[in-house]
């Protein structure tokens, strides 16, 4: 909220949390008192063995819940992610080779991990524009991506990009009503500008008749210009589940396609209100594309010199993959790039204003290929009516206990206003970040870890290593539909009540 005098802001943004003792959530308050109570049944019996049993809680169970680092992880947590990379690691599934040397896929170069069992389908949309429909079948997703024309912020006036974040939202909450859409991601992608798209544009227009000096200082621009530059691509893709909300029979891919044809057109209107400019889904083809450049950023060159050259490679899907790959604790290794990735662990506190993300945004020298992914999950009317209300008087209940600080006073103003704009119409949305870096040689990843570190604060974000989760976020960063809580296998109630 702002005054007529001062420059608009941003914020309320909430993490609910479940309620519970202290720092503990519902799940940590119940496995604590079912210890306490454990120890007063065992007391009655044995007295000795009540007091090995109250230590066991007191050194084992209350530290594991209680301890929490500084990104809000609390020991269980982070025991938990280490044992699952030590299993892993020792069963292998930090390595992948594929190809001829493979010793799957029969010799194709199929995607890794999460994503090695998708497909893409090609169709046409009721507007008769070819689009490429990824489908993964672990989770029944099926995804579409847009190419987004972003018009830049330079020169815009406060009016205009006022104008802009209130179609977003709106956009953001119409997915809510859009029937078996489970997730939206947003990917904005900065990488070398190799000079190919400006240089066959040059060579396109100009007239053998033109004078020398205006050829040679073409000639000179085609030359130099791209030194220095970078090229920034924004996809938007959209997620659909086979399996009804509410229950029934699985649809197949042939029904799903035909159901996201007819709404692709809506979505990318909507888009163009929201400062997207011209958006149009993306063919198989160029998603093929975009996920091998992503997976091997040095086959960048070749792709664009044959495009350049009229005879654009074509890109089967089980041929995108990388050759090689192999996941470390805090980097991942593919083909001819090294990433890390970071996810945000606390969105910005208080109010931020318009370019808070510029600088995370932008093109950064010691950053070869830089990858901002914003991922939503809408909730349905329903859910997000029940959810405000539950967050509002957790929020009351914290305030009324007898250690209640400030930041308890602005939780509860917040969980008001998020209650009262979802009464008024408004949507209720869980997004998350996250940010990867690539570069070509391992000796260039401690000047991109360091302008991340440098980055993260300017956003107001707060950004931790995806240690031991490497090539899930990666692969989660890029436009393939990949919703990562549905790949847990600790039940999405459970997750909430810790």
């Amino acid at each position: 909220m702002a005054t007529a005098d001062s420059e608009r802001t941003y914020g309320n943004w909430r993490r609910p949390a479940s309620p519970g003792i202290g720092d503990l959530g519902l799940l940590g308050t119940l496995l604590l008192l079912g210890g306490l109570v454990a120890c007063v049944i065992t007391m009655m019996v044995s007295l000795k063995a009540a007091l090995v049993l109250a230590a066991v809680i007191a050194f084992v169970l209350t530290p594991m819940l209680l301890l929490r680092d500084r990104h809000g992880r609390t020991g269980l947590q982070i025991a938990v992610a280490r044992l699952s990379w030590l299993r892993g690691r020792g069963r292998g599934r930090h390595l992948y080779r594929s190809g001829p040397l493979g010793l799957t896929h029969k010799g194709a170069f199929q995607l890794p991990g999460l994503a090695a069992g998708s497909h893409v389908v090609e169709a046409t949309d009721s507007r008769g524009r070819a689009f490429g429909l990824i489908v993964v079948p672990a989770t029944g997703h099926h995804t579409a991506v847009f190419e987004a024309s972003v018009e830049g912020a330079a020169l815009v006036d406060s009016d205009q990009v006022d104008t802009w974040v209130a179609h977003w939202g709106q956009w953001l909450a119409g997915l809510a009503h859009e029937p078996s859409l489970v997730a939206a991601t947003v990917t904005v992608e900065t990488a070398p500008d190799l000079g190919t798209r400006l240089r066959r544009e040059v060579a396109d227009n100009l007239s053998p008749d033109a004078p020398a000096l205006a050829a040679a200082v073409l000639n000179d621009v085609v030359r130099t210009y791209p030194a220095g530059s970078a090229q920034v691509s924004t996809r938007i893709a959209v997620t659909y589940a086979a399996n009804p909300r509410g229950g029934g029979r699985p649809r197949g891919t042939a029904a799903m396609t035909r159901e996201i044809a007819t709404r692709l057109p809506g979505l990318t209107a909507g888009l163009s209100m929201a400062g997207a400019g011209a958006s149009r889904p993306m063919t198989a083809a160029e998603i093929a594309e975009a996920i091998r450049i992503a997976y091997d950023p040095a086959s960048q060159r070749l792709l664009d010199a044959a495009r350049s050259g009229g005879e654009p490679i074509a890109q089967p899907w089980d041929q995108i993959g990388p050759v090689a790959a192999q996941e470390s604790w805090d980097h991942y290794r593919h083909d001819s790039g090294v990433s890390v990735t970071w996810g945000m662990s606390e969105a910005p506190r208080g109010e931020v204003l318009a370019p808070v993300l510029t600088d995370l945004l932008a093109p950064h020298r010691d950053i070869a290929r830089k990858r901002v992914s914003l991922l939503y999950r809408p909730y349905d009317p329903g859910s997000a009516a029940r959810l405000v209300e539950r967050d509002r008087k957790d929020a009351r209940f914290r305030l009324g206990g007898v250690n209640a600080a400030a930041r308890d006073t602005v939780a509860v103003a917040a969980a008001d206003q998020s209650a009262r704009e979802e009464a008024k119409g408004a949507g209720l949305v869980r997004f998350a970040m996250l940010v990867t870096a690539t570069v070509a040689r391992s000796e260039d990843l401690p000047a991109a870890v360091a302008a991340i570190d440098t980055l993260a604060p300017s956003a107001r974000v707060r950004l931790r290593r995806m240690y031991g989760a490497q090539a899930a976020s990666f692969a989660a960063a890029l436009p393939l539909g990949l919703v990562l809580p549905d790949h847990l296998r600790i039940p999405a109630f459970v997750r909430e009540t810790l």
